[in-house]
């Protein structure tokens, strides 16, 4: 669980925003266009600070 704060706070949300979100993702109820605003709007407020945080693409595709 620290791990995925630690990531959703390099994502500038929270790991309850993101749980939020991917129910909604999963439910159907998501606009892609408010989406691709809101990565927009995260992506700029980020300011391409990753804190350290690096992809891996053996975590990005563990199957928890």
């Amino acid at each position: 669980m620290r791990e995925a704060r630690r990531r959703a706070e390099a994502m500038g949300t929270s790991v309850n925003q993101l749980v939020r979100q991917f129910l909604e993702q999963l439910a159907g109820r998501t606009d892609p266009e408010a989406d691709a605003a809101e990565f927009e709007r995260l992506s700029r407020a980020a300011k391409g600070n990753s804190r350290g945080w690096k992809f891996n693409r053996e975590e990005l595709h563990e199957r928890g």
